[in-house]
């Protein structure tokens, strides 16, 4: 694919067009963005990664061999009564709005090889860890492009589409709850007199730390946490805290209701 048009300017559209470009698998000159009205913001992408922004939507998608649905899941129906016209029978689509399910855009646009993905943010840092699904209408060589387009900006699970609410709660939202959980140990150690810049070290270093022992070893989390937890130890007195406020409930419940959410936009979306 040599060129490529987002629909919808974002925070995802932008981590997407970074990893890209970065990664140098689109030139700048080959994305296209449009949204509904933010001019503002379509000129800061312009400014930063050399992307053309643009209004002429019939133009644009008849210079587009993809075209990338990354607006707010209120804004999705409408955005594709208003390209369905320019589209081309077989023009693909690659849909990165959450809970708004394959049926419901083929529904607009009719049958045409679509995939749906949900990456995280961190795709800005080719970090993404990305779902996707496809359609029946999806040949290997479609297939084989979109897995190539998002190892540029991370790794790629290819899941059935109905798990894609599971992915969205786990990885699409995942880094917001450890942002979460990063900005709870800084102001627990910013509160025992530690300067700022060095509890940003202590604990942004750590759960890198971490992360990585994850991946190098081949060990298993409870043998991992059970080599720093000492009986009677301080590691031990933290995790009888979490455990008597209910974190772990705490995740479950996070993690259930974002994927309940999921499915509850994709209904929403039937019934626009």
């Amino acid at each position: 694919m040599k060129h490529i048009l987002f629909i919808g300017a974002g925070s995802m559209a932008e981590a997407m067009i970074h990893g890209f470009t970065k990664q140098q698998v689109f030139a700048p000159s080959s994305i296209t963005v449009t949204n509904k009205q933010n001019e503002t913001r379509l000129q800061y992408l312009q400014t930063t990664y050399g992307v053309t922004p643009t209004y002429d939507i019939a133009t644009a998608i008849a210079q587009t061999e993809l075209v990338i649905l990354a607006m707010k899941p209120k804004d999705v129906a409408s955005s594709l009564q208003m390209i369905q016209p320019y589209l081309q029978p077989h023009t693909p689509i690659l849909s990165v709005v959450a809970g708004y399910a394959i049926e419901s855009i083929t529904s607009i646009l009719n049958e045409r090889p679509i995939a749906r993905i949900m990456p995280n943010t961190s795709a800005q840092i080719a970090m993404s860890t990305t779902g996707v699904a496809f359609n029946a209408c999806s040949d290997e060589t479609f297939k084989q492009s979109i897995h190539t387009m998002l190892r540029a900006i991370g790794s790629v699970v290819e899941v059935a589409e109905d798990q894609l609410h599971a992915v969205t709660a786990l990885s699409g939202s995942g880094p917001a709850y450890f942002y979460y959980v990063v900005e709870a140990m800084q102001a627990a150690g910013l509160a025992y007199g530690l300067p700022q810049e060095t509890v940003e070290k202590l604990v942004v270093e750590t759960m890198a730390g971490a992360a990585e022992m994850l991946k190098q070893t081949n060990e298993t989390l409870d043998i991992l946490r059970q080599k720093i937890t000492s009986p009677g130890g301080t590691t031990a007195a933290g995790i009888q805290a979490l455990e008597q406020h209910h974190v772990k409930d705490a995740f479950t419940a996070c993690v259930h209701d974002a994927e309940q959410k999921s499915r509850h936009l994709a209904k929403s979306a039937v019934n626009v």
